[in-house]
């Protein structure tokens, strides 16, 4: 065999164990991520990040959707690994660009379903202490790592 043929098994090989990687939930931490700490998050992110380890009360009906990671930036999760909250932008009419993404929250945040909403107001959710957040200003076209 030549080595242009062994350098293509090669490759097809490593890419057939990255997928079998992320498949099993072995993926590394978070690759090529960039983090914040937490304290140099813009004010309002820290207050969302708060809610988010208590549990609510969330002002925005998406709070604490799952969110599906479809850019595939985040390291790859079952669906309903992730959720998604909104960050207050001051001045936007709607829920603007920032998000925090939360994964890892245990059994009750995969259960996949959105978050129970009984008409307008604010809302709970199951808290997500202890898991992984992920801070996106940009409506997830980047994310940053949040460190404790």
């Amino acid at each position: 065999m030549s080595s242009e043929g062994r350098r293509r098994i090669a490759v097809v090989l490593s890419w057939g164990l990255l997928f079998a990687i992320a498949a099993a939930g072995w993926t590394r931490e978070t690759p090529g991520i960039p983090q914040i700490a937490a304290s140099q998050l813009p004010r309002e992110a820290q207050e969302t990040l708060e809610l988010v380890r208590q549990g609510g009360p969330f002002p925005y009906a998406k709070d604490g959707s799952v969110f599906g990671n479809r850019e595939r930036l985040l390291p790859l999760r079952e669906r309903g690994y992730y959720r998604e909250y909104t960050v207050r932008t001051p001045g936007a009419r709607d829920r603007g660009a920032r998000r925090i993404v939360a994964g890892g929250c245990g059994a009750s945040a995969r259960t996949g379903a959105a978050p129970a909403r009984k008409g307008p107001g604010p809302h709970f959710v199951a808290p997500c202490a202890g898991g992984e957040y992920y801070y996106s200003e940009d409506h997830y076209a980047s994310f940053r790592r949040i460190r404790e």
